[in-house]
Order: structure tokens, then sequence, then C-alpha cells
């Protein structure tokens, strides 16, 4: 059992791009920490430095409180699943399992007997004589696993281990990661792209752009107050509305194109810093289930004229826009460039049996509880 510590690590390649910037992390004994982010911002280059299959530009790595930036990957009491499984395609599955052990030139039966047990956690008992060839993706995935857990390492590492898996078999193999982890309870840094992912398998999630740490939190905290704009797009599907708005004087509401948005005290009581916003632009965040449908109740409300509306069985996701301007965050919701746009597209979900269409004008209302602001110079969330 161990900690992982990551102590303003860095990593400059010989071409300068710099991958990593000043990361401080801490993983804790049996913690479960997910690395997200868009492709290239360096959520890998981090997993590997850990791994010691990349070297460290500066800044020191622990495991187990002891530097390990000089020690070989082979020392570090690490096991590591890979996207592509990485089996050995002539061997069973319990060879492939017991490959390791055997390296360490371990008795045959205690090499028998801890890969009958993995297997068994596992669920594979009964593929022991199979090769990898002869199992379906989730079999192999579990082989994978398998692989790691039979060594019994310090710290497990996976990057992106289930990409290769088709919708419904990532669905389930979450749930069977994360089973197992907790099972053994064992430090595990997990790299993957989809946010989705992140969000049902993290104890905690930390979320990189661009080399840098945006912020680091149990997955309900970075959905309800995430620290900055970027977080507050790439976390949560579909993606908050985020929109160029105006504070009026007094800050007891907002402009948001030709609507006036009224903000109830338990807003501004929430945000005191608003206040010192008055007369001037915020970013002002709406989640797609804090706009239902607005009802008769006298709490602010956000008009928009329907674009499209998806019928999804539990709920209506509808489409909408307003005559206010789109924030979008850079590598958030596939964007390349940080960039304010003219058309004020929105996403709001509401109960199924509401009568919504394409085409016409609707209401909705909207969930005091879930306003959000943001610097639009910084990006930094308004709080206190």
């Amino acid at each position: 059992m161990a900690t992982v510590a990551l102590e303003q690590i860095n990593k400059v390649y010989a071409n300068s791009f710099h991958a990593v910037k000043d990361l401080d992390l801490e993983v804790a004994d049996g913690e479960f920490m997910v690395l997200v982010g868009p492709s290239g911002c360096g959520k890998t280059t981090a997993l590997r430095m850990v791994a010691g299959l990349e070297d460290i530009s500066s800044g020191t790595l622990r495991i187990a409180g002891q530097p390990v930036n000089d020690v070989s990957p082979k020392d570090r009491d690490i096991a590591m699943v890979f996207q592509n499984y990485a089996l050995y395609p002539h061997l069973s599955v319990a060879d492939n399992l017991g490959f390791a052990l055997k390296l360490r030139k371990l008795p045959k039966a205690q090499v028998a007997a801890k890969v009958k047990e993995t297997a068994a956690i596992l669920g594979l008992t009964e593929w022991l004589d199979r090769k990898p060839g002869q199992l379906s993706g989730g079999q192999r995935q579990r082989v994978a696993m398998g692989r790691a857990i039979v060594r019994e390492p310090a710290v497990f590492l996976m990057d992106e281990p289930l990409s290769n898996l088709d919708a419904k078999l990532r669905v389930q193999m979450r749930a069977e990661v994360s089973r197992i982890q907790k099972r053994l309870n064992v430090a595990t840094i997990y790299v993957t792209h989809d946010q989705v992912e992140a969000m049902t398998m993290g104890d905690r999630v930390a979320v990189l752009r661009s080399g840098v740490l945006q912020q680091c939190a149990p997955p309900q905290v970075l959905y309800s107050r995430p620290d900055n704009v970027f977080v507050a797009a790439f976390i949560g599907s579909p993606a908050m509305n985020l929109y160029e708005a105006a504070v009026a004087e007094g800050a007891r509401s907002v402009r948001l194109g030709s609507q006036n948005i009224d903000l109830p005290a338990s807003v501004r009581a929430a945000h005191p810093a608003l206040a010192s916003y008055a007369g001037s632009k915020i970013v002002l965040g709406l989640r797609p289930e804090h706009l239902p449908a607005a009802g008769n109740g006298t709490g602010p409300t956000l008009a928009g004229d329907v674009d499209l509306v998806e019928a999804l069985g539990s709920e209506l996701v509808v489409h909408f826009t307003i005559d206010a301007r789109r924030v979008r965050a850079e590598g958030a919701a596939d964007q390349d460039a940080e960039a304010v746009t003219e058309a004020g597209e929105g996403v709001a979900r509401v109960d199924p049996a509401t009568r919504v269409k394409a085409g016409q004008r609707f209401t909705f209302a909207i969930d005091p509880g879930g306003m959000q602001f943001f610097d639009p110079g910084t990006g930094a969330a308004i709080w206190a």
C-alpha cells in the first residue's frame, strides 16, 4: 500500500514543448484518482512519468514517501494497464496472468494459487485455458487487469483501458473496474478523455488543460462548484450553457441578450462577490437540468426559440436559441480556441410530459441554486 505525490512536476520535450506544468497532485493510499481532459492536455504524459516511462524534467515524484525520479520502472512497485491490453497471444489466460510471477521465479504452486485467486476476483475462472484471441474485448480487458492485480503492486496505473470497448460494455466495465479497485484498496491513477467515465469512477477527479491542473475535487464538487469556465464547460453532459451577461446596478439582476433575469436573495447571498461586478460583464452558466419548463412559479425565467426536441424516454432534451452571446472555453466541447460566438444556442432537460416542439417560443424556469457566475477575463468562478 502506498501514496503517490507529484510535487511541481514538469515535462519539457527536446523541441521545447511544455507538456506538463508544475503539477502538484497527491493520491492517497487506496484512492481512485482520475486524470481527465481533452486530447493533448498532458494526462497520459503525467501517468507515464509516474510509471517511469517518461523522464521528469523537474520536480519530485514520491511513492510511499520516497523520491523515485531516478528509480527504474521495474523497481517502482507499480503495475500498468494499457489501452491495447498488451497480452501474449500465444499464451493461455492462466499463463498470461502468471507470467510476471514466473519471471520472479516463484514456486509453481504459489503461482497457480495466485492465478486462481485473481481469476476468481475477475470472473475469469472458466476461461483460464483459452487464448486471448478466443475472448471478447471485455474478457481480454479483465485479463489485462488480472496481470496487474496478480503482482500485488503498491500502485495501479491505467491508461484509457476501456476506450477500445463498445458503449454498452464500457458501462459494464466501468462498474467492474471500480468494484475491483475498491476490493483491492490500492492507490490508482486512471487516465481517460471521457468525462462521464471520470465522474462515475473517481474518488477525486483532476481536470487538466494544456498541461496545467485546473481543479482536483470529488466528482460532485467539480459539477456543482467548478473553479473556472473550462471546468464548468468540460464537466457535464450535455455541457453547461455559458453566456455573456451583464450585471445590473445593485446586482439584483443580470441582462442576458434582450432578457432581464432577476437574481433572488439566495443567489446574491451565495455569490456576494457579484456586487463588485455591478455594471460590468460576467459569464453566466446554466446547466441543462437547471432549466425545467416554467410553471406558475415566480422565480426567474428564460425564453428561447426551440430548434430541436430529442425524446429520450426519461426526459426531453430541448435545443433552443436566445439572443445572447454564447461563451465557449478552449478545449471544451471540441472547440480549438477560446471564443465568444454570436449564436446563443442552449440545451435544456425537461420532463418527458412537457408539451414543446421545434419552432415555438418556449419559457424555461431557472433553478436559482444552479446559477453559476464567472469572471469574463480570468474565467474564474465568482463566489465570495
